[in-house]
């Protein structure tokens, strides 16, 4: 007896969710990305609840979690070590200052270089 294509289809369905799941973990893993269950299932593609029902693959991401320092949103840096508001502001401000400066610089050049295109073309010596 021939086993019902619904359930066939249903086991390879399962499969495919399966080996997405298990290669976005290693890929995660392997870049040094925190390994969530948001990330893993963002990057494959699936559900999340998806993940928290599969014993094994649940287990792997917990241990990687651990290994890596926990699941926060600011990874793996200390807090000491993490910058403060008001030093990416000034790191902020001195980028916008600089920007500034090099789009005036571009003017003037651009400028400089109109003049002595303008002269080299009234130049009747060539």
């Amino acid at each position: 007896m021939r086993p019902d294509p619904l359930s066939e289809a249903a086991a390879r369905r399962h499969e495919l969710t399966r080996s997405k799941a298990i290669q976005a973990l290693r890929q995660l893993d392997r870049a040094g990305t925190p390994v969530t269950f948001a990330g893993v299932a963002q990057a494959a593609g699936i559900s999340r609840s998806w993940l928290y029902t599969q014993p094994d693959i649940s287990s792997h991401i917990r241990k990687l979690r651990e290994k890596n320092g926990g699941a926060g949103s600011a990874g793996a840096i200390p807090a000491g070590q993490r910058a403060t508001d008001a030093s990416l502001r000034a790191r902020l401000t001195a980028a916008l200052d600089r920007n500034k400066q090099l789009a005036d610089e571009n003017a003037r050049l651009r400028r400089q270089l109109a003049r002595a295109l303008g002269d080299q073309r009234s130049d009747p010596i060539r």
